[in-house]
């Protein structure tokens, strides 16, 4: 018997023990970080009320309980009998059965009435029929990405049940005897912007923080080749855990598993649907700028198929010695600051991902209260030592300066952002603006994945603000649905047709012009100077976005199909609008390290340029007393 089947059966000889002798316990098996029990009896479990918080809290696990097949009412009477149960204002659009587990699935445009006062609905199905009822929300606005992962997700069934088997053993190995120490390895996103990886490791486990590219330098990659990571190989890794979608931290988790990595991903559950759409666009742009991808969409189905969702605020399992904790990091949609707790109270790190300390009209603020922290790895992005950015209500009061000043010129104005996080952002400050009479009335064109990556925020606004979520759930308000918001969907005729017209705002990827349809922008509207193009986020030393922001007035689009590059003259005005960054300026840095609870012992400073870092690592010194790096590339730390 393998060293797992005995942990296996040791587990079930306590639940067993744990159990009331009227339920009984058929089989226990491992799920990546859950415990599962198989019972005749689930039944039972459901109508009593503390069963399985007391047996989480006696094994420290997290516990599933799923019926035996005979214990299942017919598919067909199961049906009824549940939307019998559910009020008829849920909207339940699907219910979809898993015979194999024992799942039901509940689609419903409002999952709150599914699920029942403190689970009494879901309680009340799985006592009479059996089934375990699981709930997932219709999206308010359709995303082709949320259903495409859903479905895909439905077909790889099997073989995710085999994945999380494989990963629950591993997670539930016995650990070695021997010195306890916390390594971190940096493999990129030291004195730079991009490319973020890092390798936290002990005697018994390996976890890779996020995998991205540069913006600006495709040929610049993580250090993954490099003795200090993944020497033995990536199946040497025991998990990867992905702070957030953006490319700077996600674009290269793929390749992994072309080179051979089978493990899991841990990442919320809406970073993991904008995971898959940002990365198919990263493969779609570089084939169309005639660059070699460094995967194929193979990759990414094989990184979205080995995901593990983690909701905020859980504390997971990932490897033998290892807790995960996700928490709000205030920077995109389903952004994590993330909290890991090794060995049994041995040490503590944060990593902080991208963070924004203050609350947003899209997202509340960065958490930065754990049970304990010994090193926090934070980012720098705007460490610097003048990096102070203008408030948003007055950097809203400038977009709206600019916009009104192109209006009245007869002008357009060329917004390139994020598809996630700022483009959301700046739709509801123009819905409100147009609302209220400040700014006119006129046509705002999505291009790109904007509209997409919308719709995949309406799938899960339980990870939005308050305000914003009653308005998308409950009060049939949905600012994103606003008429003024309208799809560019016929290529560059359409946009011809667009530039031929009146006044406009178009808001375009990508964020830092390194390709897609803002190089079509910059052809149409670049020459005219009654237009305006509004910088309203970072752009990254390299990036063709740094380079207009300091005054290039002629650039080369060089990704358009054709025999050659084109020239184009800028004579449109150029504004920077600071203030609407997902990232915290110098004041909040120092303000979540301030109010961090507990504060840490050490803090290393990366994901800024190297008098970012430096400043940042130099002031939090002299103002808290406390250990700072500001790391290079390939450096390792003893923590512990």
């Amino acid at each position: 018997m393998s060293s797992a089947d005995e942990t296996l059966e040791t587990i079930r000889t306590q639940v067993e023990d744990e159990t009331p002798d009227d339920v009984e316990i058929a089989s226990v098996t491992f799920e990546g970080p859950e415990l599962v029990v198989y019972t005749p009896d689930a039944r039972k479990v459901a109508d009593r009320n503390g069963i399985v918080r007391d047996l989480a809290q006696r094994l420290q696990k997290r516990i599933t309980v799923r019926p035996t097949p005979d214990a299942l009412v017919p598919q067909r009477e199961a049906r009824d009998t549940i939307r019998s149960l559910i009020p008829e204002d849920a909207g339940v659009q699907n219910l979809d059965f898993d015979s194999e587990t024992g799942e039901v699935f509940i689609e419903a445009e409002k999952p709150g009435l599914v699920i029942g006062r403190h689970g009494e609905t879901l309680d009340e199905i799985s006592a009479a029929v059996g089934w375990t009822a699981e709930v997932v929300r219709t999206p308010p606005m359709e995303s082709s990405t949320v259903s495409n992962v859903r479905n895909f997700l439905k077909q790889e069934r099997d073989e995710r049940r085999d994945i999380l088997e494989r990963v629950g053993r591993q997670i539930n190995r016995p650990v070695s005897d021997g010195e306890d120490w916390v390594r971190l390895t940096t493999l990129g996103c030291c004195r730079e912007v991009g490319r973020a990886s890092f390798l936290l490791q002990t005697p018994e486990s390996r976890i890779l923080i996020d995998c991205g590219d540069k913006p600006g330098a495709a040929d610049e990659v993580p250090y993954l080749q490099a003795p200090e990571a993944l020497a033995a190989g990536p199946n040497s890794i025991d998990a990867v855990v992905l702070t957030h979608a953006h490319l700077d931290h996600s674009a290269l988790i793929p390749i992994l598993f072309k080179y051979g990595y089978d493990g899991p991903i841990y990442t919320t559950e809406p970073t993991r649907d904008l995971m898959g759409l940002l990365q198919l666009d990263y493969l779609d742009v570089a084939a169309k700028e005639g660059r070699t991808p460094p995967y194929e969409s193979q990759q990414v189905r094989d990184a979205l198929k080995h995901t593990i969702p983690v909701e905020f605020g859980n504390v997971t399992d990932i490897a033998p010695d290892v807790k995960l904790t996700m928490h709000n990091a205030g920077h995109i949609l389903g952004s994590a600051v993330c909290h890991f707790h090794v060995g049994e109270g041995l040490y503590n790190v944060a990593f902080s991902g991208d963070i924004h300390y203050k609350d947003t009209r899209l997202l509340d603020g960065a958490v930065n209260d754990f049970p304990r922290v010994e090193t926090l790895v934070l980012e720098s992005t705007y460490g610097g030592r003048n990096d102070y950015q203008t408030d948003q209500e007055d950097s809203e009061r400038v977009l709206k300066r600019v916009i009104n000043e192109a209006h009245e010129r007869d002008g357009k104005v060329l917004i390139p952002a994020f598809a996630v996080g700022r483009s959301q952002e700046l739709m509801l400050v123009l819905e409100e603006a147009m609302s209220s009479g400040e700014i006119p009335e006129m046509p705002v064109y999505l291009d790109g994945m904007i509209r997409e990556a919308t719709a995949i925020h309406t799938a899960y606004p339980e990870y939005l603000r308050e305000s914003l979520r009653q308005r998308i759930l409950y009060e049939d308000d949905n600012p994103f649905l606003a008429e003024q918001f309208q799809q560019v969907d016929g290529g560059d005729e359409m946009r011809q047709d667009i530039a031929d017209e009146g006044p406009c705002i178009v808001l375009t990827t990508s964020g830092m012009v390194t390709g897609g349809p803002v190089m079509s922008w910059l052809r149409l509207l670049g020459s005219d100077p009654d237009n305006t193009m509004a910088f309203v986020g970072y752009q990254a030393e390299g990036t063709l976005g740094r380079q207009i922001q300091r005054g290039q007035d002629e650039i080369t689009l060089s990704d358009r199909t054709g025999p050659r590059a084109e020239r184009v003259s800028l004579k449109l005005n150029v504004e920077t609008v600071d203030g609407f960054s997902g990232h915290a300026d110098r004041q909040g840095l120092e303000t979540f390290v301030e109010t961090m609870h507990p504060r840490p012992e050490k803090v290393l400073c990366v994901h800024g340029d190297e008098s970012s870092t430096n400043q940042l690592s130099s002031a939090l010194y002299q103002n808290f007393n406390m250990r700072t790096f500001n790391p290079k590339n390939l450096e390792t730390f003893r923590l512990v």
